[in-house]
């Protein structure tokens, strides 16, 4: 897990706009990428992932004040805890047109540590399907929890 105090994202947000770096919706390069088309020159996106509490409390407040798109990946049973994000908090992120959400799974056990393919399908589509019923909207974006994963389970 990578963790940065407030002062240091908003330096490096601060850095990538006044170094004129493209900062990307991951949807808007994800359509780049399906189009084969050429992807600009210092082209970065931004991420979050599981949606604690911070992201709305000190995250979001940066993001909107460079005005830098980013993409936060939910694990949808931690939504309303008290260290996670609510689904309101999700909703006004949402609302402020700089942020999207992509699906995290339900809960934040690796996938590879699942052994059932029917417990796996059920992390990754499940999460989804309450995610895009909660915020109205697609969800087309997945992070792999800690990033783990194996050929089965990306198929």
């Amino acid at each position: 897990m990578l963790v940065v105090t407030t002062r240091t994202f908003d330096r490096q947000m601060a850095f990538l706009k006044k170094n004129k770096y493209n900062v990307l919706a991951l949807e808007e390069l994800a359509q780049l990428i399906k189009e084969k088309k050429k992807i600009p020159a210092k082209a970065v996106v931004i991420t979050l992932d599981d949606g604690f509490k911070d992201n709305y409390t000190y995250a979001f407040p940066i993001l909107k004040k460079y005005g830098l798109p980013a993409t936060i990946f939910i694990i949808t049973n931690e939504v309303g805890r008290r260290d996670h994000l609510s689904w309101e908090e999700i909703k006004e992120m949402q609302g402020s047109g700089i942020i999207s959400f992509g699906s995290h799974c339900l809960g934040p056990k690796p996938l590879i540590n699942i052994s059932s393919r029917e417990e796996v399908k059920k992390e990754i589509f499940d999460s989804k399907r309450l995610m895009e019923q909660k915020l109205g909207k697609e969800v087309s974006s997945f992070a792999y929890p800690e990033g783990l994963f194996n050929p089965e389970i990306r198929q």
